[in-house]
């Protein structure tokens, strides 16, 4: 597995602990940024690692900004991006079983560094149900390669 992350400003200290995780789990990563404590702008660093993610370059994207939503939004403008915005373990584990999320949005300023390394470490691990699933994800896959 093959592992992008980012943050803004809003999320340096938490994309920190997630690097440490990535570390550890042995899994191949590239830190996209950002190294500022000055206010920037999401969507310079969440588009470009949802859209290496969407091109297959990466495997998965983990994102996260103040509160994850900017971020998640942004992403998620990707055709081919499934970004979830992820607070709680469950959900990491639910999103990976039923929605094959490819990238991963937490809040800093919502969760402290030692839950979202649980979350990052359980969406990281959790493989794809498929099955009933596979229909749903299909319809939007559809939808988005339909659109105009």
């Amino acid at each position: 597995m093959k592992v992008a992350v980012a943050s803004d400003h809003g999320g340096i200290n938490i994309r920190k602990e997630i690097i440490s995780l990535l570390e550890e789990l042995h899994i191949e990563f590239e830190d996209m940024g950002c190294e500022c404590e000055t206010s920037v702008d999401y969507p310079d660093y969440a588009l470009p690692v949802a859209k290496r993610v969407a091109s297959g370059e990466f495997d998965r994207g983990i994102l996260i900004c103040g509160t994850g939503i900017g971020m998640s939004i942004a992403a998620n403008k990707v055709k081919g991006i499934r970004c979830a915005l992820v607070h709680d373990t469950f959900s990491a584990k639910a999103t990976r079983e039923h929605n094959d999320s490819n990238m991963l949005a937490m809040g800093e300023r919502v969760i402290g560094p030692g839950l979202a390394r649980e979350i990052a470490q359980v969406w990281l691990t959790t493989e794809y149900e498929g099955g009933r699933h596979a229909n749903r994800i299909g319809k939007i896959t559809e939808y988005e390669n339909n659109e105009n």
